[in-house]
């Protein structure tokens, strides 16, 4: 079996792009799927792809992990999450072929179900259309959520902050987080991003105030890549803290590990070294006692393939579902996730779950770009 080409699909889902990765093979009807998106670099990363190509024309699309070391070390120059992502979509379609290949589903190639279902949470951004910042209508999605069956939801209380806020704004987006909780219910998980939009000092005054409110953790205090500002909001207050969704190395996660910055590791399956990095990325943390909760504002690919790697990873905690980012995301796969409960199903299909070919839904712009 050898690959004869990679390309890539592109869907136009609003506020951004999906991309999709298709590794086609010499073998009559086996393509494997992976997604690649990463918002407002549509270009940088279809090219990206483009770029390796390549590198793996005429390869045998089965030994996964040395076509990831051949994609990630072969270039002389080190790509950053542009060409980490191009490598995180063309890895999940690897996957999907060796699957496909063997007629079974991703996660028992991964280790087999070390759970039976996974626990999905809703974006209460999402929910609202964008992210409404008032506690009337974070209060309504919760409600939404609850009745939809979902026992956890994320919402998002601060505009991007000044380096210190007045009580004024601190108050209003504490009343924002007690509004859903209250909503919510008592026996609900309520997750605060603050989508590192405050220093230190700020996400750890609102961190205390938020303690009667117990959020299941507080993602993102403080802005990506200054791991002791991040340890200090960790240290100083009583909810768990999570990070890692705009991160893409192994070394950057260990930094947060080792200095114990965060309880939560967020890598996103789309540009984190896909499917074969975030297997290790989980690896790294459980020693240290940290969870992974997949980051996935993904496309409907990328959803399932984290689900398959949530099916398998001991040290999974949650996972973020998106459900109506775009009225017709049903429409462009044939096949979904199945989520009874605020939980996700296991998948049955071979491989991710895609067939030969990815529908796209008439009407909505997309484009196919050859690698």
């Amino acid at each position: 079996m050898r690959i004869t080409g990679v390309s890539t699909r592109v869907v136009d889902a609003g506020d951004r792009d999906w991309v999709f990765v298709r590794v086609q093979t010499d073998e009559p009807g086996l393509i494997g799927w992976g997604e690649a998106s990463l918002g407002w670099h549509t270009r940088a990363v279809t090219g990206a792809v483009a770029d390796l190509e390549p590198l793996l024309v005429g390869q045998d699309p089965r030994p996964v992990e040395r076509l990831w070391q051949l994609m990630s070390r072969a270039p002389y120059f080190k790509g950053g999450i542009v060409v980490m992502s191009a490598i995180s979509g063309i890895d999940q379609a690897l996957w999907d072929i060796k699957a496909k290949a063997l007629g079974i589903p991703l996660f028992e190639l991964l280790g087999g179900p070390v759970r039976d279902r996974v626990r999905a949470y809703v974006n209460l951004g999402s929910e609202l259309g964008g992210g409404t910042k008032c506690s009337e209508g974070s209060a309504r999605a919760a409600r939404a959520a609850r009745e939809a069956g979902f026992d956890a939801m994320k919402v998002y209380p601060m505009a991007p902050a000044r380096p210190l806020e007045g009580a004024a704004e601190l108050h209003r987006a504490a009343d924002l987080v007690a509004a859903v909780r209250e909503a919510a219910g008592h026996d609900a998980d309520i997750m605060v991003d603050l989508h590192g939009r405050t220093t230190p000092a700020v996400a750890i005054s609102l961190g205390r105030m938020l303690e009667p409110m117990r959020p299941y953790f507080l993602e993102e205090p403080c802005q990506p890549g200054d791991v002791d500002a991040l340890a200090e909001v960790a240290r100083a207050i009583p909810i768990p803290v999570a990070a890692g969704e705009r991160l893409v190395t192994a070394q950057e996660f260990r930094q947060l590990v080792e200095r114990r910055a965060c309880a939560v590791i967020q890598p996103n399956i789309c540009y984190c070294g896909g499917i074969t990095q975030i297997r290790r990325l989980a690896a790294l943390a459980e020693p240290s006692l940290v969870s992974i909760a997949p980051h996935n504002p993904n496309g409907p690919i990328g959803t399932m393939v984290s689900v398959h790697v949530a099916l398998a990873v001991s040290n999974f905690l949650i996972l973020e579902l998106v459900r109506d980012d775009v009225p017709w995301r049903s429409e462009v796969v044939d096949w979904h996730v199945e989520v009874r409960d605020g939980y996700v199903l296991p998948p049955s299909r071979p491989g991710i779950g895609y067939p030969e070919d990815v529908a796209l839904p008439g009407g909505h712009p997309a484009e196919d770009t050859a690698g």
